[in-house]
């Protein structure tokens, strides 16, 4: 399986004279700050679930350093493929916590090595391209290989949803969703939700206890 990342994208780091700040990837809206108190509230829940964690992209690191940084963590690490996403975080933060590591890697390659039943939870916000969300294939056979890889009771819980719909890619798989409902105010030119204000829905989904 192989998913058609670009292979050498225009990344930069916009600020506004607002305060406002967006990690572009092609001049598409990759992540943006205002997220920060939904993409922590997402990473405090993961870390109920245990100590050793993995990320699927780096963006701005919100999440990551949430997850890395709370009394639970023993471990985390986090899979980016853009090396500039990486370079432009270590500026931003030149001494991360002892807890956390980033690879360089495809995150769809590196699951595939992790030994089954060996994380507590798996956070998942990669810089996709648009049609791969709505590629039942692909998530039919990559789904599975996320859920292998987590301990039983583990959890998954991606970017969090500004529509009231579960994520279904997730839903076969897991033994139970936890949502939970929060306002939020994007920037008034953020085109990757469904509106700038409103609810947005962190989606938390919980394999079963005794199933790895």
């Amino acid at each position: 399986m192989t998913v058609h990342m670009p292979t050498d994208p225009d990344i930069k780091l916009v600020r506004t004279a607002s305060g406002e700040i967006t990690l572009s990837i092609d001049d598409g809206q990759s992540m943006q700050a205002w997220e920060r108190d939904l993409m922590e509230e997402s990473a405090d829940l993961l870390c109920e679930f245990g100590s050793d964690f993995l990320e699927a992209g780096l963006g701005l690191g919100l999440s990551a350093l949430r997850i890395a940084g709370h009394p639970n963590t023993r471990r985390h690490t986090v899979i980016e493929i853009y090396d500039e996403v990486i370079r432009l975080f270590g500026e931003s933060c030149p001494e991360p916590p002892p807890t956390l590591r980033i690879v360089r890697d495809d995150f769809f390659e590196h699951i595939r090595t992790i030994p089954p039943a060996s994380l507590d939870g798996i956070f998942f916000d990669p810089a996709l391209p648009t049609a791969l969300w709505s590629d039942a294939p692909f998530w039919d056979e990559i789904v599975p290989v996320m859920a292998r890889a987590l301990r039983p009771g583990g959890v998954l819980i991606p970017f969090f949803s500004t529509v009231p719909v579960l994520r279904w890619q997730f839903v076969d798989l897991f033994e139970r969703v936890i949502v939970l409902p929060r306002t939020f105010t994007a920037y008034p030119d953020t085109r990757y939700t469904s509106a700038t204000t409103g609810r947005a829905f962190i989606q938390c989904f919980v394999t079963g206890r005794h199933s790895a």
